[in-house]
Order: C-alpha cells, then structure tokens, then sequence
C-alpha cells in the first residue's frame, strides 16, 4: 500500500511540476516563482551542506535558480524535475567549491526535516544523521556525494546517477564502499 500511495504521489507531483513548467515557458512569472517555493527548501539544504553559510547559501541559490529559469525551456522531462533541479544545482555547488578549493560537508546546524514522515521515522532519520555525519569526515569526497544524495535526500541510485552523471553500478559501488567505511568506524 505504501509503494502505491508513493507511486500515486510522486505522479501527482510529476503532473504538476509539468503544468507549471509549461506555464513558466509561456512566460508565466507566478507559475515560476511557485516552482522556486516548491524546491527553494531543497536547493538551499544542499546549499548549507555545502557552504555552511547564509550569505553564500542564498547567492547558490539564485545562481542555481538564475541557471533553471534560463534553461527551462530545455527541460525534457525525461527524469523529474526535482532531479534535473539538483543536478544543476550540485554542479553549481560543486564549480563554486573548485573555485574555492575547498568541500564542507553536511553541516550540524541544520536539521533536515521531511514532512512526508512521521515523528517516529523523523526522531530515527535525525539519529541516523548524526551518526553518519560523525564517521563522514573518513570519506573520499565521491563517497560524500553519494550518502549525501541517498541519506538525506532519499534519492534513488538512478536519480543520484542522474545527479552527478555516473553510471548506476558506480553509485551503487561507492555507497557499498561508504557503508564498508562507516561501518569499520
């Protein structure tokens, strides 16, 4: 009943991202600003795990919002429109992290709260995260990106490929690998 009620959802909001996608290619200005309320929460968690900062977390952002709104157009929708927004906005974070020279990984003054789950599985996500975080620091940064994805944003193996452009066996690879990892620690 669950995978059902997932299914049914997930193509309800696919629906709906299209019809505002649509409208927003037509110029609709309200149709766009509702796609940015609808992920701006998303964008800018991955903004903090990244940067750690308000300042530059909100400048990622209107970059990344800058770079959707001039490329929306070419939004196939072959994949959701949640993971081709955090493609672009994880390469945003990543070219803006090679400029520094520098990766800040999740930080530990955010909490990410998802509303889809009860208090219980949140109370166990919060734990969950704190321990990952704690044993992270061991990572390679690939493996970093990966748990990252797969963790906290409860990505799919497809939709983290999708993400950082690797293929699906790879994703699979390093997050056995990360596991490996964390596990030892």
């Amino acid at each position: 009943m669950k995978i059902q009620t997932q299914s049914l959802e997930r193509t309800v909001i696919e629906k709906r991202d299209k019809a505002l996608i649509r409208s927003a290619c037509k110029g609709d200005h309200l149709a766009f600003e509702k796609l940015l309320r609808l992920y701006e929460n998303r964008v800018r968690i991955l903004g903090l795990s990244f940067f750690k900062n308000e300042i530059d977390t909100d400048d990622f952002i209107q970059e990344v919002f800058i770079k959707v709104y001039k490329n929306l157009s070419s939004f196939k929708g072959e994949s959701l429109f949640s993971t081709w927004l955090m493609r672009i906005a994880y390469n945003t974070a990543i070219n803006a992290i090679n400029r520094r020279k520098e990766y800040l990984s999740l930080s530990e003054d955010f909490e990410l709260v998802d509303l889809d789950f009860g208090p219980e599985e949140q109370e166990l996500r919060k734990h969950t995260k704190a321990a990952i975080q704690a044993a992270m620091g061991e990572l390679p940064d690939r493996y970093k990106a990966c748990l990252d994805l797969y963790f906290f944003y409860d990505m799919s193996h497809k939709e983290i490929s999708s993400v950082l452009d690797l293929p699906i066996n790879t994703i699979k690879s390093h997050i056995f690998r990360a596991k490996k990892i964390l596990r030892k620690n």
